[in-house]
């Protein structure tokens, strides 16, 4: 199963880059899979919207055919009665991927946010877990770079998958935080070699790791989530958002720090419902909307709103630094 689902290895002896193997999937995918030539074509019609919140801005995109992800149920009994989508045995029959250091496979994904939308599964079915897996997370930031950045949704807080470890990546810059990180940045502390910052007047708690050192940057985010359980009074992974990237031989990871998945608007009845659900691409600034009512009514107000809802106070973030 394994082989007929490897489209290309990396590392492999060809000696061409993650990135532009990755790209060589994509064009090949979208000639092969139908889904996936569907869902690219789609993005030619999503429509975008920005939202002036005062100190930030978040863009609006209405894309239908998100509504899978959107709306998916991710409760335990809904999770043991579905098959899993990310396990290669269920895999559509065309899809393949890059087999990424035998353990993990850059898939195409069929519904995708962006371009070039990639989901980076665990070969096999264990549970949503990025510290287990933190090394490869920066690994895979390095060796896409500078073409793509890494994100990892929470079990709890975005994951459509929390039963099947994966990541995913995205065009590099894509994600507004991206961008603007520069503008909010505040530095707090240094750990090592590496920059713990904080994002000010930001509407989300943020939590910002930079450094050159891959074994610095590992013990960083491990100490970063052990300060973040007794503060979060949980014994599970805290509830978290990652963003990552590598420039000029550097790592910036972006934590959001959760409180909840998804805002009370999600949960109202009939037209009060507002199909938002926040994970690492909408936290970090690009707002999925896949239904035209909702792109049409949500306004800075709401952004704010459930912006706020979903992360922890600054209190919060002020006892997790104090713990690092």
């Amino acid at each position: 199963m394994l082989s007929e689902k490897t489209f290309a290895q990396f590392p492999s002896n060809q000696q061409r880059s993650l990135h532009e193997l990755s790209f060589q999937l994509y064009q090949d995918q979208q000639r092969r899979w139908p889904m996936l030539a569907d869902g690219v074509a789609a993005l030619q019609n999503v429509q975008f919207k920005d939202v002036d919140c005062g100190t930030f801005t978040a863009r609006l995109q209405f894309n239908p055919k998100r509504i899978v992800s959107t709306g998916a149920k991710v409760d335990s009994a809904t999770i043991k009665e579905r098959k899993c989508f990310l396990c290669l045995s269920n895999l559509p029959p065309e899809q393949q991927g890059v087999l990424y250091k035998e353990r993990f496979m850059i898939l195409c994904n069929p519904t995708p946010i962006f371009r070039e939308h990639f989901t980076i599964s665990h070969i096999d079915h264990v549970p949503q877990s990025i510290e287990e897996q933190i090394l490869t997370f920066l690994s895979l930031a390095k060796d896409l770079s500078p073409a793509y950045s890494v994100f990892y949704n929470g079990p709890k807080c975005g994951a459509s998958a929390p039963d099947h470890m994966h990541f995913q990546a995205s065009p590099a810059g894509l994600i507004p935080v991206e961008k603007e990180i520069d503008h909010f940045a505040r530095q707090i502390k240094k750990i090592k070699d590496v920059n713990v910052s904080v994002l000010e007047n930001y509407g989300r708690s943020v939590i910002v790791l930079e450094g050159a050192d891959e074994q610095q940057m590992e013990l960083s985010f491990l100490r970063l989530t052990s300060a973040m359980r007794p503060v979060m009074n949980t014994n599970e992974e805290p509830m978290m958002n990652v963003i990552c990237s590598y420039r000029n031989n550097s790592w910036r990871v972006i934590v959001f720090v959760r409180s909840k998945h998804r805002p009370a608007v999600y949960f109202n009845e009939g037209e009060a419902k507002v199909l938002i659900s926040p994970a690492s691409v909408d936290i970090g600034g690009l707002i999925v909307t896949p239904m035209e009512k909702d792109f049409r009514l949500v306004d800075s107000a709401m952004v704010k709103g459930i912006y706020q809802e979903v992360s922890v106070s600054q209190d919060i973030i002020s006892s997790i630094i104090e713990k690092l």
